[in-house]
């Protein structure tokens, strides 16, 4: 029964290719979302099934035993094969929660610094004017203390003519509109937790970038225009180092794949709402939970019997 709590450590690597085909298929905003709570929610059934596996190892140590009231030692299965298990679980446990711990303090300490860059400079509606040459625009999440921004360097502007503005200014406004850094925060803190997700966030990432191309082109009313205004920002910033610290929470127009944004903008919209690849990702979802939640049950019970509660048949 142990490898009910080992299916949902393998479910993950079924993700990424639903993801891809969910992105390209089905409108961006829906897809954004789908994509992103169908990451998280493996993310959270990885760590649950990781601290369940820790549990015969730790059991098995006399002090602790004692502690939790056993009397007698935690049947999980063959003895060998689970204290290897839970040992590697442990190994695991400790290295994603490492990671994420270390990777969120960068994160968040170049998040700070983008905003320490802005914070003494004047604004006119949320809009913040680096005075840098290199070519850089982005969505400046405010938090707490601190206003949403807009930040566009001196350089961006000087490489982009009127019309072109306007599209990159609805861009960076839909993704603070839309709260864009949080699904990035989720995808990222989702890709600490399992290899197989960390492939999930550029997906994440492209989907943010999809819905903000789709909302500038809303505003514009030029798909046409919103593509020319991608493409040409991103051949601005090339080569050049962003201007944000590459802060992976402060989404840019200038990010992700652009060549496949630019070829979205050229034809219509996507218009659906449901491809199979979704339905495929719930009953992957579907499939963590219950697996996840009967070896749960199922090593609640087999503690209860170790306690000396139920007599074991």
């Amino acid at each position: 029964m142990i490898a009910l709590l080992l299916i949902p450590l393998l479910l993950p690597w079924a993700l990424p290719p639903l993801a891809r085909r969910s992105v390209e298929k089905v409108r961006p905003e829906i897809a954004l979302w789908a994509v992103t709570c169908a990451t998280a929610a493996l993310a959270v059934g990885v760590m649950a099934c990781l601290g369940a596996l820790v549990l015969p190892l730790i059991l098995a140590v006399p002090p602790v035993g004692a502690l939790a009231d056993l009397t007698r030692p935690l049947a999980a299965g063959p003895e060998m094969l689970v204290l290897s298990i839970s040992a590697l679980a442990i190994g695991a446990f400790t290295l994603a929660v490492v990671r994420a711990l270390s990777k969120a303090v960068v994160e968040a300490s170049r998040l700070r610094a983008a905003q320490a860059r802005v914070a003494d400079l004047p604004d006119a509606g949320g809009l913040c004017v680096l005075n840098d040459p290199r070519p850089d625009a982005f969505a400046l999440p405010g938090g707490r203390r601190r206003s949403d921004r807009i930040v566009v360097t001196s350089g961006m502007l000087r490489a982009l003519g009127p019309m072109e503005r306007e599209a990159l200014l609805a861009h960076e406004r839909a993704h603070l509109a839309a709260r864009h850094h949080l699904f990035l925060s989720a995808a990222q803190f989702a890709g600490w937790c399992h290899p197989a997700l960390s492939a999930v966030a550029g997906h994440v990432s492209f989907a943010v970038e999809r819905a903000a191309d789709e909302a500038a082109a809303r505003h514009c009313d030029d798909r046409s225009l919103t593509a020319q205004a991608v493409g040409r920002a991103a051949l601005a910033a090339s080569g050049t180092a962003r201007a944000s610290a590459t802060a992976p929470l402060t989404p840019a127009a200038t990010t992700g794949p652009v060549l496949a944004r630019v070829r979205a903008l050229l034809v219509p919209t996507p218009v659906r709402r449901m491809v199979p690849a979704m339905l495929a990702m719930v009953l992957v979802c579907t499939a963590a939970a219950v697996t996840s939640l009967g070896g749960a049950v199922w090593l609640h019970h087999g503690v209860e019997i170790a306690q000396g509660e139920y007599v074991s048949k």
